[in-house]
């Protein structure tokens, strides 16, 4: 696959932008290793940013509310603070009516340019619509210039036209060239082409184009600073051709792609802040950027829905691409939450750093170490309520007599499930007047839930496949016109859900219901996935076994002896923004090694596009008790040509394909039953087997993931907590198409 791709939208943006991504809670954890200090500064380096996010514009802007910018401003400020250790006096925040087009510049200005020395770290950070004007001295033979649009530069009612007073690119490259030092990063999430509300997302861009024009103050003002710098127009157009202006821009999409404003559990966000962030909580101190962001761009494709694809650009002739992310190592160690207030035994903290599929196992009885700089066990703390990303819990022991101070970084020990955890249905406007027998045949579904778009996360969306959505399909067959189905939350289908043009609500509905069963058990599964968190030292390889072993991804636990001592991040194929693509009938081999000095327990299951569960490991069923041991120092290649008289390949249906890997170091007895039993009543000897019923399978697995040791914590009723410290689940993904290009 292709690497990031560095200057497609910072030519159209003007290249930056000329046109404008526990331990055990016992008290002897495992040793974690020592943060380390500044790499890319001195001591006394200081840290400015200034972050900008408008949710809401003036109600006769004729611009769509977005619901996500304020968050991104919160994920960004606390990551600042409690990861990176930047002085809170040191940040400056402009929100919604804050956010005019002179405060930006005046606040770029002042807090930035005007106190920035060489040597400093400066971040600029902007979340909220984007949009483009003309520029008939533009970059890109479309002849505009993308933009950030500020709180007071309404669109013309549409069809018009007219003036706006949106910042250019080329606006935002003057005030990046006249910083005084070069450790400047710029975090763009908006987007630059039309778009409104899609599925149960917002898209992040107003009208724009050819057709608008910027306002003459904006013209006036790249005027001026021309003149500061001692700049001609020539000399101008030829520094923004050549790339950024200082050290690394990021955009969270390319100049054709849609910026999800997406809606997680219980808040909003922009898809790719969010990511970004959460990934940096858990990475970031001893990876460059250069590796950093394809890994986060991989993430945000995923969850998105919108085929949306970070990129990022760096000052040409710089080595910025090798430097660490803000140009900072991180001062406090990875961690997945730090504590923000401590009132007694209660406790408040920013849940930065968990994982978006697993948030629904944090709102209680969620367990957390809290660790010294030196990742030294401090204390425990039980969550007792979750509300967007602020946690609120108790302490239940310290391991010193001082109280714990808010910064404190936490990290996970165990997960509170729900056992009624649900599948989160959303209803499309496509269904018509169905909607309301949709959502009483779906209510009467066991652990099925209907819910409202555009208010909160939903895993699937049942509609009517319309005209105009099927122009953006890419499933062949294509389904008819009007027939139901499923669709992700950014409106692509899902294959293999559409019956007949014209189905009825219930029937479709019936039919569906072994599916939606079978989707209940794949968000089970993915709330368990803890690779950014895991210990255990366990290596997963996927490769091809048609093309000399051909790499296609690798993965292990980030905490692990492997992941700590490793230069190269876990994850797909290297430098690949996307899923690694192969064709069909591929044939592969999955490697798993053992580098614990105990034997551990591994089970692997294939997650298909169209959400069906297959159990490749274990599948010698009459040895059962054994059948998922991997010794201490052990290889497991699945298939094994020695012993295995079955191959993997790929197969229909075509699409994202997810191999997850769980290695536990208890047995998974209870699953391992469920699962004999499904073999023998398909008489299976050695093969692997897909789940009917994957449901009760897995809930199986949760069971046998259940804390051995005493916590001496009490565990609320209808909670199912699982031990992360003793497991480690991985995924490796791709994508499943017809033919290669």
């Amino acid at each position: 696959m292709n690497s990031l791709k560095r200057r497609q939208f910072l030519q159209v943006a003007g290249s930056a932008l000329a046109t404008i991504s526990l331990h055990s809670c016992q008290t002897d954890p495992r040793p974690r290793p020592t943060p380390n200090r500044l790499r890319g500064a001195q001591p006394f380096t200081r840290k400015l940013a200034l972050l900008v996010g408008i949710n809401t514009y003036p109600p006769n802007s004729n611009i769509t509310p977005l619901n996500g910018c304020l968050t991104d401003v919160e994920l960004q400020r606390n990551l600042l603070i409690y990861r990176f250790g930047f002085n809170p006096q040191d940040i400056l925040t402009l929100t919604n009516a804050q956010a005019t087009r002179q405060a930006i510049l005046d606040s770029f200005e002042t807090h930035l340019i005007n106190q920035a020395k060489p040597g400093d770290i400066v971040v600029f950070h902007y979340s909220g619509h984007g949009s483009q004007v003309a520029d008939p001295d533009a970059d890109y033979a479309d002849g505009v210039n993308s933009t950030l649009v500020p709180f007071d530069s309404p669109r013309p009612a549409a069809p018009n036209p007219g003036i706006v007073r949106d910042i250019m690119g080329h606006t935002l490259f003057l005030l990046m060239a006249a910083l005084n030092t070069e450790n400047v990063t710029v975090v763009l999430d908006c987007c630059y082409s039309g778009g409104a509300k899609r599925g149960n997302l917002i898209i992040r861009a107003v009208r724009g184009g050819a057709q608008f024009q910027a306002s003459s103050e904006e013209q006036a003002y790249q005027q001026q600073w021309l003149s500061r710098l001692n700049w001609t127009s020539t000399v101008f157009k030829q520094r923004r051709r050549q790339g950024v202006a200082k050290g690394v821009v990021i955009t969270s999409t390319n100049r054709h792609q849609l910026a999800a404003d997406y809606p997680f559990d219980g808040f909003s966000a922009g898809a790719f802040t969010y990511l970004m962030s959460q990934y940096l909580w858990q990475h970031g101190g001893d990876e460059p950027i250069g590796s950093i962001l394809p890994a986060i761009a991989q993430r945000t494709t995923q969850i998105s829905f919108t085929l949306q694809t970070p990129e990022y650009e760096v000052k040409p002739g710089s080595n910025t691409n090798k430097q660490p992310i803000y140009f900072l190592d991180e001062l406090t160690p990875a961690a997945e939450a730090a504590i923000t207030q401590v009132n007694g035994t209660q406790v408040e903290l920013w849940l930065g750093g968990v994982n978006a599929q697993s948030l629904a196992a944090f709102n209680q009885d969620a367990i957390f170490a809290a660790i010294n700089p030196q990742g030294q066990f401090q204390g425990t703390i039980q969550l007792e309520s979750r509300q967007g990303l602020v946690g609120y819990g108790k302490l239940l022991d310290t391991s010193s007599s001082l109280p714990l101070q808010p910064g404190t970084p936490c990290v996970e020990q165990v997960r509170g499930i729900p056992q009624n955890l649900s599948l989160r249905i959303g209803l499309s406007p496509s269904l018509g007047k169905d909607i309301t027998q949709a959502k009483a045949v779906l209510t009467s579904l066991n652990r099925i839930q209907t819910l409202p778009l555009q208010e909160t996360e939903v895993d699937y969306i049942l509609g009517r496949l319309t005209e105009k959505a099927s122009q953006n399909l890419r499933l062949n067959p294509s389904p008819p016109l009007n027939s139901l189905g499923l669709f992700s939350p950014g409106l692509n289908p899902m294959p293999n859900s559409f019956g007949e043009a014209g189905e009825a609500v219930v029937d479709g509905v019936n039919r569906l219901e072994t599916k939606f069963k079978s989707l209940l058990a794949v968000r089970l599964l993915k709330m368990l996935l803890n690779a950014d968190t895991a210990e255990l030292n366990i290596t997963a390889r996927l490769s091809r076994i048609d093309a000399n072993n051909q790499f296609i991804a690798q993965v292990f636990p980030k905490r692990s002896r492997t992941g700590l001592n490793s230069t190269t991040p876990s994850r797909q194929s290297i430098n690949s923004t996307r899923f690694t693509q192969l064709p069909l009938a591929t044939p592969v081999q999955l490697n798993i090694v053992n580098n614990e000095s105990r034997p551990v327990y591994v089970s692997v299951l294939v997650i298909d596009a169209t959400g069906e569960i297959t159990l490749l490991f274990p599948h010698q069923w009459a040895v059962i008790e054994d059948a998922a041991q991997v010794k201490a120092g052990e290889t497991l290649l699945i298939p094994n040509p020695s012993r295995d008289t079955f191959h993997l390949q790929t197969q229909k249906p075509l699409g994202v394909t997810e191999v997850l890997i769980i290695a536990s170091v208890t047995p998974v007895r209870n699953a391992l039953k469920a699962l004999q039993t499904i073999a023998k009543r398909r008489n299976l000897d050695s093969e692997p087997v897909v789940l009917p019923a994957p449901i009760e399978v897995i809930e199986q697995l949760l069971s046998d993931l259940t804390p051995s040791r005493d916590y001496s914590v009490s565990v609320t009723s209808g909670i199912s907590p699982v031990d992360t410290s003793q497991f480690a689940a991985m995924s490796i993904t791709f994508e499943v198409i017809s033919t290669l290009n």
